[in-house]
């Protein structure tokens, strides 16, 4: 039996946003077992005709939803709103990625009959994700699991509950049973006694390699279990060969500081050529010192709000100093801009004459700089990390940027767009400890549904023509 009290904070204020009880896994999850038989015997057409209708229920819940996740995450209203407009278009995408990836197949062969491919649900999966897109990327893991026929235990984090479970109601609204998606809350404790539950049969997680690590190697004794890593990045961009150094400037800029550089696709290494570094980390730097740092509903507007809580700002400031200490130039110092709550400035060092680098994502407003000489050296440095998820070229010839999508490491590549930018049509993914070969957005679909082939007559019609005895 769980028990205890949940709350989360906004990090702007300190003020509580949501208090409920921490839920029961065992309990959810024989709900769930119950719950699946008739769900996944639904037609087809059911399951899309309901989540379209809870596409509708977040447009009714637009306003309140964006307001909730900004005062959650501490993200500047108009983002939040963006978040909920991209949840909606995300269940079309569902629906489309389904038949794309999972469409029942068949291939006639005369007298040898019919060979098919249909796809079969997994059962219960357990859907974790984090704090940081408390909306859009549950609805990107649940809606297509639940087209495909399984039923969810929702695990959303412990620092954005309230978006959480007004997001489950929007499913509840539309007629989604309340054990086909049911959130439980909790923090870290919960989120294990989830993944590794002898009933779920698959997990679609989103959050930290440290914890999806954690995920694989509990599970890995049994592979009769799906699980569906999306992880983050120690993620480059490299800014080549280009007089746009106004139009580079702005690309970095949003890379690295959107959303306080707290998304899995943030920039976190500027890899820039040496003839173009004064000039590029120059525009760099008068760019990031207009960017405003403010609460969410402040007026005017800021660019981007607090990080998620103050021990990731003292983590971010810690990290600064030991980049500092060990060889590291401030191109602009990381401050803290208030003594009670996470409010940090956007950072820059320069991290070139540094010995050893290290390779961990850090996870807010801090990029580091490293020039180089030679195209070749860029390519290296943007490869030296364990993480793979994105990677970005600015300016370039077609040439450099075919060279750059061949020889660059991960599952995203830009060239000249922002590191986060990308297609609702395209898988998101990365490798290394970034993925683990299963991506997600629209290749959802594919950990959502296993594919089962068939060899078919309509009547038994067989015989063996070599072996037997004469009788």
């Amino acid at each position: 039996m769980a028990s205890g009290t949940l709350i989360s904070h906004e990090p702007a204020t300190g003020a509580p946003v949501w208090t409920g009880p921490v839920g029961d896994i065992d309990d959810a999850v024989a709900r769930a077992q119950r719950a699946w038989p008739a769900w996944a015997a639904q037609p087809h057409s059911n399951r899309i005709e309901l989540v379209r209708r809870f596409a509708n229920a977040l447009r009714r819940e637009h306003d309140r939803l964006a307001t909730l996740i900004a005062r959650e995450t501490g993200r500047p209203l108009w983002e939040t709103r963006g978040e909920v407009e991209d949840a909606v278009a995300r269940v079309e995408v569902a629906v489309r990625a389904y038949a794309d990836r999972t469409a029942q197949r068949r291939l006639d062969s005369a007298l040898q009959g019919s060979a098919a491919l249909r796809h079969k649900p997994h059962g219960v999966l357990a859907v974790i994700t984090p704090a940081s897109s408390p909306v859009a990327a549950p609805v990107a893991q649940i809606v297509p699991a639940l087209i495909a026929g399984n039923v969810v235990v929702f695990k959303p984090s412990e620092r954005a509950t309230g978006s959480a479970e007004l997001l489950v109601q929007c499913f509840h609204r539309a007629g989604i049973s309340a054990t086909v998606v049911q959130m439980v809350a909790g923090g870290p404790d919960e989120g294990k006694a989830l993944a590794a539950h002898d009933d779920i049969d698959g997990v679609l997680f989103t959050g930290s390699a440290h914890v999806g690590i954690a995920i694989n190697r509990r599970l890995a004794a049994n592979p009769g279990k799906l699980v569906a890593l999306e992880m983050g990045g120690n993620n480059p961009i490299v800014v080549w060969d280009t007089p746009k150094i106004a139009d580079a400037a702005v690309l970095v800029v949003q890379s690295a500081f959107a959303s306080a550089g707290q998304r899995c696709t943030s920039a976190r290494r500027l890899i820039v050529q040496s003839a173009l570094a004064d000039d590029l980390i120059e525009e760099v730097r008068r760019l990031a010192d207009r960017l405003i740092v403010g609460a969410p509903f402040d007026d005017p507007a800021p660019f981007m709000g607090p990080v998620m809580d103050n021990r990731a700002a003292d983590g971010l400031t810690e990290s600064f100093v030991y980049l500092l200490s060990n060889g590291g130039r401030a191109i602009k110092h990381l401050v803290r801009l208030d003594e009670a709550n996470p409010f940090l400035s956007p950072a820059i060092i320069d991290v070139t004459r540094m010995n050893e680098r290290p390779d961990v994502e850090l996870f807010g407003p801090l990029l580091q700089v490293v020039a180089v000489d030679d195209f070749e050296g860029a390519i290296a440095e943007a490869n030296a990390t364990r993480f793979g998820l994105c990677a970005a070229l600015v300016g370039g010839s077609p040439q450099d940027y075919n060279r750059f999508w061949s020889q660059v490491r991960a599952g995203v590549i830009n060239w000249n767009r922002p590191t986060h930018a990308h297609s609702t049509g395209a898988p998101l993914g990365g490798v290394g400890l970034s993925g683990n070969h299963r991506p997600a957005a629209y290749y959802t679909a594919d950990s959502c549904a296993y594919p089962v082939a068939s060899a078919e007559l309509d009547q038994p019609r067989a015989g063996i023509g070599v072996g037997l005895k004469d009788v």
